[in-house]
């Protein structure tokens, strides 16, 4: 989908400036928005990759191929939403438009879409019926825009492509309801320079609340970037605010990766690259578990559905999820009760948090047990609207008469899950041996995942 990324927007964006949104001099200073705080909240979302690829077995359109290839027979956008939402996806950002031009939607500004296929007779609208399936089931809708558009003639000329890519975003933006996230996917753009202080003054008009995806070289426009992979992985510590020459910014990240081994869009020997539900478990717990996004992509077939494999699929992995995961199998939840401080960070509600001591560096939230509990992960989350304060930590269990750390790391942030062997004991505790500014934890659970 994106191999090209890590090029793509070094050269796209040279000639562009970038400006701080923050004076801060230290990374403990940079603060989330409110949206940037809603979105990490939604943890885990899927996106849709369908149109003339998937009629032609490939992976990257050159723009060339005839509408009349799209002719789907059983479009089904509910049965997409259906499956991702019993994965346990929150949100679903449908590819729009791919790098081969080819339109999903109507669009005024170009014959390269559906209406020009003999799906619906041309009278199609699939960003439509995508948005409002999603909507049903009580999820969140985004849209993916390729700004490379290996299809439209405009594209050699810089000025007039920006407004037939503006053109385009106004269509999408003011007629599909709140959007969760717009994706700025830039593969393929090398020597390509877009006005994307434009697009983004565009969309900030109409959604300003839409979290911006685009890789660390769009510094400035993005509110969330790439992990750097397409495994599905978090490596090392995650924080997130990161630096580029010198500025600062809370940018997030996000985990794509696609639910068949180096697939994004269906193919016929699509059945036997279907990821098994312990990769998937395993990539969760190193994305979301992690502090990251997890976005995970789904293709549906020729016929515009899901495969039955990947249907059940997708709930096998909600499922596990639930069985490790799930508030019920939190062994923290039956603490002895001590004071609403720390019962803040056990109740299951992330609305609640526990916290240190004000203006404190160091604090210990201590868990007591009336009779022993055997676990072997811990899943934290950090309170994160007043930056990411913990900067090194312990899990400790009381044993032999005194405390033993199980488990040591530095960040926490939006969602820490530490796996270690399974450790016995009537007394847990978060040791935050280093914050940069007072700790607050929204939750401390226990696990028991390998009985």
């Amino acid at each position: 989908m994106r191999m090209g990324l890590r090029v793509l927007f070094a050269l796209a964006v040279g000639t562009l400036f970038v400006t701080s949104t923050s004076s801060a001099q230290n990374f403990i200073d940079v603060k989330p928005s409110p949206q940037q705080v809603h979105w990490q909240d939604l943890q885990f979302g899927v996106i849709v990759h369908f149109g003339t690829n998937t009629f032609l077995d490939r992976e990257w359109g050159d723009g060339t191929a005839s509408p009349k290839v799209f002719d789907p027979d059983h479009v089904d956008p509910a049965q997409w939403a259906r499956a991702a939402k019993s994965a346990g996806a929150t949100y679903l950002v449908l590819v729009a438009k791919h790098h081969d031009g080819f339109a999903l939607w109507p669009t005024e500004q170009s014959n390269y879409s559906v209406k020009s296929s003999p799906w619906m007779d041309g009278k199609g609208n699939l960003v439509q019926m995508t948005e409002q399936a999603v909507r049903k089931e009580g999820m969140e809708f985004g849209i993916y825009l390729s700004p490379w558009d290996r299809h439209e003639p405009s594209y050699t000329d810089a000025p007039a492509y920006d407004k037939h890519y503006l053109a385009q975003m106004d269509e999408l933006v003011q007629s599909y309801g709140p959007l969760a996230e717009w994706w700025l996917d830039g593969a393929g753009s090398g020597g390509h320079v877009y006005d994307f202080k434009k697009y983004l003054e565009e969309l900030r008009t109409y959604q300003p609340n839409t979290m911006v995806f685009a890789d660390v070289a769009l510094f400035g426009y993005g509110d969330i970037r790439w992990v750097g992979n397409e495994a599905g992985r978090i490596y090392g510590d995650n924080w997130n605010v990161i630096d580029r020459h010198g500025e600062l910014r809370w940018r997030p990240v996000e985990v794509d990766t696609p639910l068949h081994t180096l697939q994004w869009f269906w193919h016929p020997n699509s059945d036997q690259t279907l990821k098994s539900v312990d990769e998937l478990v395993d990539i969760w717990e190193n994305s979301v578990g992690r502090g990251g996004q997890l976005m995970l992509g789904i293709a549906p077939n020729r016929h515009g559905v899901l495969s039955d494999a990947d249907v059940v699929r997708l709930k096998e992995f909600g499922d596990a999820l639930q069985a490790r995961y799930g508030i019920d199998k939190d062994l923290a939840r039956n603490h002895i009760a001590s004071d609403a401080n720390v019962a803040a960070a056990m109740d299951g509600d992330r609305d609640t948090f526990w916290s240190a001591a004000e203006g404190s560096h160091h604090a210990m939230l201590e868990v007591d047990f009336a009779k022993p509990i055997t676990f072997d992960h811990a899943l934290t989350m950090e309170w994160l609207n007043d930056g990411q304060c913990v900067q090194k930590y312990a899990i400790e269990i009381w044993t032999h008469g005194a405390w033993k750390p199980i488990a040591k790391a530095e960040a926490i942030g939006h969602m820490k899950i530490d796996r270690f062997a399974a450790a016995t004991t009537t007394k847990v505790r978060l040791n935050i041996l280093s914050s940069a500014c007072t700790a607050r934890i929204r939750e401390f659970q226990l696990f028991n995942v390998a009985r």
